[in-house]
């Protein structure tokens, strides 16, 4: 490991998007920071995780706090700057996926709380601010750098339960555009990636899950879904100094699935 090396700060490592784009920063030379929340049921997983980065060289520093609670955000992002120093943070990627799955004004049971509304819109968007503010206050994350956020189709799209991660992946694309505006001079560009369906935990508890798979994987150009080691794959790619004048997108990473409308009855 070198002293040297830049860092890629992954919010939701353990599994899913975050966890193949740790593998993927990491393969490419990036120093791991790595913040989820886990039981211990699901530690030992992470353990794999960080084996795997410090198989490859690569520093991996883990925290397992909830990344929308500001002190534990405080403390993660000190006990880094402490231990690798400004500018150490090249690549912030955002995959936090907690929120609350069910319909607004449902028949035969409470309608969405308050309480639930705001926690998965904080969850799910707002921490995306509140992480970038607090790298740059302290110098971790300058010229050169790169925010990715994980969107959805849901953001712009009707689905049964999923409104207020609807609402939340929305939010999450306007304070893209809204962060790429203001960090322009700063040489930061800042994208959404909008992936296609992935089988991932994040999805399995989507209400529907299973017809969501088999419809998406029988209409994809490719013949089949999509992997997080795809989408990681590209951001590896998008983090490259060439990409600096693209920013404030929401970027399809989808192997086509989403120009492609549904099949005729019959096909």
């Amino acid at each position: 490991m070198t002293d040297s090396a830049p860092g890629a700060l992954i919010l939701g490592a353990s599994s899913g998007f975050g966890e193949a784009a740790a593998l993927a920063f990491a393969e490419a030379g990036y120093d791991i920071y790595g913040v989820h929340l886990d039981r211990r049921a699901g530690l030992a997983h992470v353990g794999e995780i960080r084996a795997l980065i410090e198989s490859r060289g690569r520093r991996a520093m883990f925290f397992n706090v909830n990344a929308a609670s500001a002190k534990k955000r405080d403390r993660v992002l000190d006990e880094i700057a402490a231990g690798a120093g400004p500018g150490s943070v090249r690549v912030l990627m955002h995959s936090l996926a907690f929120g609350t799955l069910r319909p607004y004004v449902p028949d035969d049971a409470p309608g969405m709380s308050p309480e639930q509304m705001n926690m998965t819109l904080d969850v799910m968007a707002h921490t995306l601010v509140y992480w970038t503010q607090g790298l740059l206050e302290r110098g971790l994350l300058g010229e050169g750098g790169r925010i990715f956020a994980m969107t959805s189709s849901g953001g712009d799209r009707v689905i049964p339960s999923y409104g207020a991660v609807s609402a939340a992946k929305a939010a999450l694309e306007s304070h893209c555009r809204q962060l790429a505006l203001e960090l322009a001079t700063k040489g930061i560009t800042v994208n959404s990636i909008r992936a296609g369906v992935t089988d991932t935990p994040a999805l399995r508890k989507i209400p529907g899950a299973e017809h969501m798979i088999a419809e998406a994987a029988a209409q994809n150009p490719h013949g089949r879904l999509g992997t997080p080691e795809d989408v990681a794959r590209c951001m590896v790619a998008l983090a490259a100094p060439e990409t600096g004048w693209m920013t404030g997108n929401t970027i399809r990473v989808d192997g086509g699935e989403d120009f492609v409308g549904s099949r005729p009855p019959g096909d």
